[in-house]
């Protein structure tokens, strides 16, 4: 029997600090999301970071959360449900991180009778701290738990045709009748050093400015070219001018170097240049959550201001669009197709 499940970052059960701390444990402690020893993780985020983040991040929460919960959660169930209802198979949700387990959602689809999993990783692009993690830890899980289980995986779908048209047209849809001088494409940061660990070649990624643009089997893991793809793709599909659009990551941590340009250095300069009006887009995320609603609507908009614009507009993520719903149920319904019905 075939099962789906859909897998997104995760979230703290409610905006307090108590929860947010044990929520930024689990993330931070992830060898992958901080990828140093053991040792110096733990200094660094259990004796540094865990005694002052979880405050300000719980007020961060608090900002945006909605009565119903999480907007992470409430986005990524509705998607879920409206999937359900285009495919036979059962469909479940689980979070990388938080209460709603991988191991949880593996065992509901097992308890429904489900062999064979398709893990759908909700990231466009490929990551050491998103997509790889998730994969790890369900392989590990399912060896561990479900040894009579079968799990493949959507791969990154950042340059899937399909995928460009539905987020364009979204796009589109949100800026019509929106006079805007800039379109900000605006992706998670990663740090560099994530960059050239991904790289299977070991010597193509050098962070400058024609590696990502030079074709190389490492742009199969390569998240900063993954985001320029986007950023070029979409530009082509909806015939933007070349001066009108740009690339920049948001979200840095620490003091070690990050993908650049950032985000919020980008938005200051742009109003300080004299721009009045400008749009952002998030296409790292399928569904917003903290780093949209907080970090880029609220944060954002207010160091444009500062800087001297006057509109600006936060392009929703794909969260529940139909269209979006329409190709998710598409692409599960070839992997089905695909997949032998054993009795």
């Amino acid at each position: 029997m075939k099962g789906i499940l859909l897998v997104n970052l995760g979230s703290p059960d409610s905006p307090n600090p108590k929860d947010v701390r044990k929520y930024l444990d689990e993330f931070l402690m992830d060898e992958r999301v901080i990828d140093v020893p053991k040792w110096a993780r733990t200094l660094l985020v259990r004796g540094i970071i865990l005694n002052t983040r979880p405050k300000a991040s719980a007020k961060a929460y608090q900002k945006i959360w909605w009565d119903e919960g999480s907007p992470l959660i409430v986005l990524s169930e509705r998607l879920k449900d409206k999937v359900q209802h285009q495919v036979d198979a059962p469909v479940e949700l689980a979070m990388r991180y938080g209460s709603m387990s991988i191991k949880k959602g593996l065992q509901r689809l097992s308890d429904q009778g489900v062999t064979d999993v398709l893990l759908i990783p909700l990231y466009p692009q490929f990551a050491m701290a998103t997509t790889e993690t998730i994969l790890v830890l369900a392989q590990d899980l399912q060896q561990e738990f479900f040894p009579k289980m079968t799990l493949e995986h959507l791969p990154p779908f950042y340059n899937n045709p399909d995928y460009i048209r539905v987020l364009s047209e979204s796009i589109k849809s949100h800026l019509k009748g929106t006079h805007y001088q800039h379109l900000l494409f605006s992706y998670h940061g990663v740090p560099e050093r994530h960059i050239r660990k991904s790289d299977v070649t070991k010597s193509h990624c050098k962070m400058d400015k024609s590696c990502c643009s030079t074709a190389s089997k490492a742009h199969a893991y390569c998240y900063k070219h993954q985001c320029v793809e986007v950023t070029r793709l979409v530009g082509e599909y909806l015939n933007l001018e070349p001066d009108t659009y740009s690339t920049a990551f948001q979200s840095r941590l620490g003091f070690d170097p990050w993908l650049r340009p950032y985000t919020d250095r980008t938005i200051e300069r742009l109003g300080k240049e004299g721009l009045t009006n400008m749009a952002i887009v998030t296409p790292a995320f399928v569904s917003d959550c903290l780093e949209t609603l907080e970090e880029i609507a609220m944060e954002g908009e207010e160091i444009f201001h500062e800087a001297g614009g006057s509109d600006f507009t936060t392009i929703p993520c794909l969260n529940d669009d139909p269209n979006w719903v329409n190709l998710l149920a598409s692409w599960i319904k070839t992997w089905a197709a695909k997949v032998p019905t054993t009795n």
